[in-house]
């Protein structure tokens, strides 16, 4: 669901015992980045008052009996221990420091507790690790840093990982993308708690923007987890990152690794928790994505270019990884950054409507691309879908947002992937999903 939407998951559930809604309880561990772990001290510790942000009672703890020091060095003293997390009505975990490591029993426990007694359970960027160890993501959606998240994946095969989502608000569980998403994240809690007007003056004594569309999808990288680099696949891989541009399938990668198909895709599943089919598909999207940024080649070209068998198929794919068609998501694209004069916005009505015509331009019988099994080589199917076909989950969908059209003058790394036609107009766009995951049900 978007943020832009009026509807959001229900939050509000009895707390029990000594809880109270304002309080907030910082969950800390040795190891943990300083800014990840600064984020909710920041927004929750402060009064702010004067501002008009209601006030928020901080306990700051420590998850370990150990002393706490954070990546830069410097040692920390929480001045409450496992025991505080009883009084508090939401606990933030803001970072893990390891994503192969177990985190303590005992805060896994205090964890399970606080969510059984009704409290809000944060998780901002590895702090989803946390989460997922305690039981608390299964069968939930979830995002996390999207460098990690095929990681997430892998280890926590029963939470839907979707690594394009700045946050996830499941309702009494939430989860962030990394470092600044936590900001999106935290203001998302006080939005939620006290309306737009307080999150919105929070905003401006952060500095940060109060509310941001887009997502991580720009940022996704090609590389795989670290935990690949020694393995005889990786020379693999790195073959068929640099030749996306050549057609060839899974058969041909399990060749080169001298593997029977069924021995490679068990060996590459297990090392990265997805499919070689899938990832593959992903890695060929991917560089379209990169193409329709920085080239001016045709969307036939750059199917060409990127191993699709035909424009076709390359349209299917892009729109169900990215929800957009590649012309539209192209113009989207060009629209934030014109040659001259001020950035156009995508969301004027005009605008959305030149970008439909595109999308009916790019796909004239509105036809569904269906995704071929794996093991099946041939082009993808299409079978006719009526205009408007509901995707949406039944009940209360997990409320996602996106990340931000960059100001004017702002440098181009600090961008996001541009609102989609299908985000703007209010429909909820395809929700790709980590290979190897259950999907979620629909409808």
């Amino acid at each position: 669901m978007s943020q832009d939407s009026t509807t959001v998951p229900e939050t509000s559930r009895k707390l029990s015992g000594r809880r109270r809604r304002e309080i907030v309880a910082v969950l800390l561990f040795s190891g943990g980045p300083i800014f990840e772990s600064s984020i909710p001290l920041s927004v929750f510790g402060i009064d702010r008052q004067d501002a008009g942000v209601p006030r928020y009672r901080l306990l700051v703890c420590a998850g370990e009996d150990v002393p706490l020091r954070t990546t830069g060095g410097l040692e920390l003293t929480a001045p409450y221990g496992l025991e505080a997390l009883s009084r508090a009505g939401t606990v933030v975990v803001p970072a893990w420091r390891s994503i192969t490591q177990p985190p303590p029993a005992a805060a896994l426990d205090a964890l399970r507790r606080a969510h059984e007694e009704g409290a809000r359970i944060v998780g901002l960027c590895t702090g989803a690790f946390v989460l997922a160890a305690a039981g608390l993501l299964d069968g939930r959606p979830a995002t996390t840093h999207w460098m990690y998240a095929p990681t997430l994946a892998k280890r926590y095969p029963s939470v839907h990982v979707d690594p394009r989502e700045l946050f996830v608000d499941d309702g009494d569980v939430l989860t962030s993308a990394g470092t600044a998403a936590g900001i999106d994240l935290c203001l998302h809690i006080v939005r939620t708690d006290h309306g737009a007007d307080a999150a919105g003056a929070l905003a401006r004594r952060l500095v940060v923007p109060p509310r941001r569309s887009g997502g991580q999808e720009r940022y996704l990288d090609r590389s795989l987890p670290e935990e690949i680099g020694a393995d005889p696949l990786a020379e693999v891989v790195a073959w068929a990152l640099e030749h996306l541009h050549e057609q060839f399938d899974v058969e041909a990668l399990a060749a080169r690794a001298y593997m029977s198909r069924r021995t490679f895709d068990r060996r590459f599943r297990s090392l990265t928790g997805s499919a070689p089919l899938q990832w593959l598909i992903t890695q060929r999207v991917l560089q379209a994505q990169r193409l329709l940024e920085t080239s001016d080649y045709s969307v036939d070209e750059v199917a060409g270019r990127c191993g699709f068998r035909s424009p076709v198929a390359l349209r299917g794919h892009f729109r169900r990884q990215l929800g957009s068609s590649p012309a539209a998501y192209r113009a989207a694209y060009r629209a934030r950054r014109p040659q001259g004069g001020p950035a156009e916005r995508p969301d004027r009505p005009d605008r959305l409507e030149r970008l439909e015509r595109l999308e009916r331009a790019d796909r004239p019988d509105r036809a569904e691309v269906i995704e071929p099994r794996a093991g099946d080589h041939s082009l993808p199917l299409r079978r006719p879908g009526p205009p408007g076909a509901p995707t949406g989950h039944s009940g209360h969908p997990p409320h996602h947002h996106h990340a931000p059209h960059p100001e004017p003058g702002k440098p181009e790394s600090d961008a996001y992937a541009p609102r989609l036609p299908e985000q703007a107009a209010g429909r909820a766009p395809g929700r790709p999903s980590l290979p190897g995951q259950r999907e979620r049900p629909v409808g």
